[in-house]
């Protein structure tokens, strides 16, 4: 029980000690149906025999399965169909075509909502919408749309949308406790109670682009792409669409955090309709928020990563790892897995870039494999583990994520969808520029100097 033991002490602001028990998690799996009936244990079996799971893998996964069912509280759901999404074109599309179906309410959470032309775009069709009997809710960060005049949400609230402003950053505006350095970080957006979707894309006129499939960008693995030049480059990122029983759970959260703004009340609408069979996806929706003792997908990622047997392939924008997470993923060299990251060589965030690039060295000595995405901004957050065990979401892999920030994640079982998921990070790959440690302790003093600023202040970044 050393895992579930360690998790009460730890607070809210500081990260909490996984100390993984091989011989723990015997409980069964619990799987809830689209009716929302447990299944039996044997039921939850069978079930998770045809993900593509066999033999000792198997096994494995099952007591892997068990100890995140500990560490998130909440079981797997089957029943659920899930569309995996590249790039701001094809997300935005799907988007939009589901708003345009709306019936009864659209909840939308976000970190960015950018007055641009997509942003303005988002504002017609949501406020059609209202027009039509549709009831709109939306909850956006304060500094995520600090740049967005107040003019652009007035125009919302006059229509009868109903929004949110998480967490002002003037303290006299705030409606419940507030927190300057939490955030809102979370892209969520639910249509009818039956459509979800989840992932790192941002409402803004950056992802109007499709990512290049091919090609180089930059000269020098170790030259950053700074802001000014980052506007031109096409964002790279990852999204999911998902129907079926996993949207009441995220449903859920969109209700706490509304309830947590001590915001007006939402209008009555059917925001938990009957669902039912949509596909054969088995989901996991996590939430982490900094009132949290700690970060579920935090504590779930670490012991999934301690449990891996064969690859561990992680895709992610901002990456400043805790000693915890680079300790694990050096201890899963050690036990003969592959880990492979794709990080970003562009960036928009100077101070977190080079605060991320600090740890290189200690895991490139590990064996972990660092590459850079070239020719892109990459912005995705997603992970695929033993080709079974996959995530999209908002959570990227820092001090912020993990502390300060409102975060949303899905968790995909089976190796149908980790075959997609793997397939996306080999293309990545293909355009990627891998850091080797030899060149890596070639880099210059300049760099240097930049990775130890940065890494002064990784905690608060």
């Amino acid at each position: 029980m050393l895992l579930l033991m360690a998790l009460p002490l730890a607070a809210c602001t500081s990260l909490p000690r996984i100390v993984p028990d091989r011989n723990h998690g015997r409980m069964p799996v619990q799987v809830e149906a689209a009716n929302g009936r447990i299944l039996s244990a044997s039921q939850s079996r069978a079930l998770l025999d045809k993900r593509g799971l066999t033999g000792a893998q198997a096994r494995h996964f099952e007591r892997q399965l068990a100890l995140e069912q500990e560490v998130s509280g909440s079981p797997l759901t089957t029943g659920n169909a899930a569309v995996l999404l590249q790039d701001g074109p094809a997300t935005y599309a799907a988007m939009f075509a589901a708003i345009e179906s709306a019936r009864d309410h659209i909840n939308l959470e976000t970190f960015i909502l950018d007055d641009d032309e997509v942003g303005r775009r988002f504002a017609d069709v949501l406020l059609e919408k209202q027009r039509q009997g549709v009831q709109v809710n939306l909850i956006h960060d304060a500094v995520g749309t600090l740049s967005t005049p107040s003019a652009f949400f007035e125009r919302l609230k006059r229509a009868g949308v109903r929004v949110v402003q998480f967490n002002p950053v003037n303290p006299l505006e705030a409606t419940a406790g507030w927190e300057l350095n939490n955030r809102d970080h979370r892209k969520l957006l639910i249509v009818d109670g039956t459509t979800a979707f989840v992932g790192g894309i941002n409402i803004s006129a950056v992802y109007s682009g499709s990512s290049p499939r091919g090609g180089r960008f930059g000269s020098s693995a170790f030259v950053p792409v700074m802001p000014r030049q980052v506007q031109v480059l096409p964002w790279r990122d990852t999204h999911v669409q998902l129907s079926g029983p996993v949207v009441a759970t995220l449903q859920q959260f969109f209700m706490e955090t509304w309830a947590q703004q001590k915001a007006e009340p939402l209008a009555p609408r059917a925001y938990f309709p009957t669902l039912s069979v949509q596909g054969k996806e088995v989901v996991r929706a996590i939430a982490s928020s900094p009132e949290d003792p700690f970060s579920q997908f935090y504590a779930t990622l670490i012991s999934v990563i301690n449990t891996a047997q064969d690859e561990i392939l992680l895709s992610n924008a901002y990456f400043v790892p805790d000693p915890q997470l680079k300790q694990s993923l050096v201890d899963a060299v050690s036990r003969g897995v592959d880990v492979k990251i794709v990080l970003p060589s562009a960036t928009d965030s100077s101070l977190v870039f080079h605060a991320g690039r600090a740890h290189y060295d200690e895991l490139l000595r590990g064996g972990v494999k660092l590459y850079e995405r070239q020719d892109v901004l990459l912005h995705s957050k997603t992970a695929v583990i033993d080709g079974v065990w996959s995530t999209v979401g908002s959570s990227n892999l820092d001090w912020r994520s993990f502390l300060h920030n409102q975060e949303v994640n899905v968790l995909m079982i089976g190796s149908e969808f980790g075959a997609q998921m793997q397939s996306a990070f080999q293309r990545d790959l293909v355009v990627s520029q891998e850091i080797t440690l030899r060149e890596w302790q070639r880099r210059g003093v300049v760099v240097r100097l930049k990775e130890f600023f940065g890494r002064l202040w990784e905690y608060w970044l």
